[in-house]
């Protein structure tokens, strides 16, 4: 790089003297201002690289707070599923219990319809 610089200066030199450019002091010239490019380039390629190191954090960042609200999620629908199973039992004892009170108040019906035709007899 630092003989590529030189040599453009010497370039330089001979455009502020009024010289005539040779083929090899034209390449220099168009390689000096590559070079340039290529630096503002890679600065360039530096600065998205940083860039997207940071978005790439704050991805990870997201992921995480996704992945812990996932988890408290999970953590509710196990719990609501454990409530959801004990009010199903609840319900069906209930239920047994219902069924046990009609089949009560059935004989309950019958043995007053019995006691109502012997009366009658």
């Amino acid at each position: 790089m630092n003989a590529l610089r030189v040599a453009a200066e010497h370039v330089l030199a001979k455009v502020r003297e009024g010289k005539k450019l040779g083929t090899e002091d034209i390449f220099i010239l168009y390689l000096g201002t590559i070079v340039n490019e290529l630096k503002d380039v890679r600065s360039e390629v530096a600065r998205l690289e940083d860039k997207i190191d940071k978005t790439n954090q704050r991805i990870d960042e997201t992921n995480k707070r996704i992945d812990e609200t996932n988890r408290r999620i999970d953590e509710v629908v196990k719990s609501l599923s454990a409530r959801v199973d004990d009010l199903a039992k609840r319900i069906d004892e209930t239920n047994k219990r219902i069924d046990a009170l009609q089949t009560t108040l059935l004989e309950i019906q019958k043995l007053l319809i019995e006691l109502v035709r012997n009366r009658q007899q």
